[in-house]
C-alpha cells in the first residue's frame, strides 16, 4: 500500500492541473463558453477528489 501514496497524489493533482491548463486555453483564444464551463467543472470535481485522496493518505500514515 505504501508504494501507491508515492504516485496517487501527483496523479491526482496533474489531473486538475491539466484540466485547468485546457479551460484556460480555451478561454484565451475565444473558445466556446459552453466548453470552458464543462472543463471548470471537470476541474472543480478533480479538486474535491484530490483533496480527497490527501487527507485519506494522510489519515492512514498517522495510524501506522
Amino acid at each position: 500500500m505504501p508504494d501507491v501514496f508515492k504516485w496517487i497524489i501527483p496523479i491526482a493533482m496533474g489531473a486538475v492541473v491539466i484540466v485547468l491548463g485546457f479551460g484556460l486555453a480555451n478561454m484565451m483564444r475565444g473558445g466556446s463558453a459552453n466548453t470552458s464551463q464543462m472543463l471548470m467543472r471537470w476541474r472543480v470535481i478533480l479538486q474535491f477528489g484530490a483533496v480527497i485522496i490527501m487527507m485519506i493518505v494522510l489519515f492512514i500514515k498517522s495510524r501506522s
